[in-house]
């Protein structure tokens, strides 16, 4: 026991050491690139560069970005945050990921067991993706639930005579967001050269929702065979109303399902703690106990387990 105590001593002093290490080689990096960056922008002002330069960086620091640049997964998050419109870049949200993980398995290693610190690190690492996930279900949801208004008002524009591209700006300047936002971008796009069919597809690409799929099938149909395009918006937008309100219905059905989880998940840790506090005696014979932390550690993985399951029962598709 005491060569695996001074083990585990040297391995955490060592993994400390690398952390603090990388984080001051990557400050040292990000200096040189503000360094670079700023005497770019000197050469700009000075008349030396005529050209638009526009940078599209996972990070700002160039090592991170060279590394980020090989995995092609990096591509889905950099979407999945800018459909959350979060002003976070990749590396950034990656190194938080990163540190969290590090940060949480080197002190879960010291109270339980290494499964159940791997698991802890693999939640807390995942947490700042977590975060990005339900922005982007948030944003998404608001727009579908004002999009079907949206529709209404560009069907009455097009009744009164007025072109799709100025029904569009029109409707991008009385909305809320996100919608006027997304339709502000999707009118921009089309007017500035790019044509409608490209900047319909970007609006797909940006808001990938059965709704705006919809719509835009809409769109192209009427420009390809004609019609009028004002009658099957205004049947769009009824339709969506009826599936936002029922949507409504059963989220409401199934709160009481994903508070259920919830509780159950909480309680064993809030009775733990509790436990902690009035007996620790009584907790401590987990601790020191050789099939203590091994007994933790299977209590933590069914809580995650079960949570995940309760979550994927009322997790009801419409």
């Amino acid at each position: 026991m005491l060569i695996l105590s001074i083990l585990a001593f040297f391995v955490v002093i060592f993994l400390l050491a690398s952390i603090a290490v990388t984080a001051a080689w990557m400050g040292f990096l990000k200096t040189s690139s503000e360094v670079a960056e700023a005497a770019r922008r000197d050469l700009e002002t000075a008349g030396e560069e005529s050209t638009l330069i526009r940078t599209d960086r996972l990070s700002t620091l160039t090592f991170w970005d060279s590394v980020l640049a090989r995995f092609d997964f990096i591509e889905i998050l950099k979407a999945r945050i800018a459909q959350a419109d979060l002003n976070w870049s990749v590396g950034r949200v990656t190194l938080a990921m990163l540190f969290l993980a590090s940060a949480a398995m080197l002190l879960l290693t010291k109270f339980v067991g290494m499964w159940a610190a791997m698991v802890g690190a693999a939640l807390l690492g995942y947490a700042p993706y977590g975060f990005i996930l339900f922005k982007r279900n948030q944003r998404f949801l608001r727009f579908r639930e004002n999009f079907p208004d949206v529709l209404d008002s560009l069907a009455r524009a097009l009744r009164a005579g007025y072109p799709l591209s100025a029904s569009m700006e029109m409707i991008a300047t009385e909305t809320v967001p996100p919608v006027s936002a997304e339709m502000r971008k999707t009118s921009a796009e089309a007017n500035l050269g790019m044509g409608w069919p490209q900047a319909l597809e970007n609006l797909a690409r940006r808001m990938p929702l059965l709704e705006v799929n919809l719509f835009i099938s809409a769109v192209q149909l009427h420009a390809r065979t004609g019609g009028r395009l004002s009658e099957v918006l205004g049947g769009l937008a009824e339709n969506m109303r009826e599936s936002v309100a029922l949507q409504g219905e059963v989220r409401a059905l199934a709160a009481h399902g994903k508070l259920t989880g919830v509780i159950l998940t909480i309680l064993p840790i809030g009775i733990a703690i509790m436990m902690l506090i009035v007996s620790p005696g009584y907790m401590q014979v987990l601790f020191d106990h050789p099939y203590g932390k091994p007994l933790i550690t299977g209590a933590v993985v069914c809580l995650v387990l079960a949570h995940l399951v309760i979550r994927k029962i009322v997790d009801i598709k419409v």
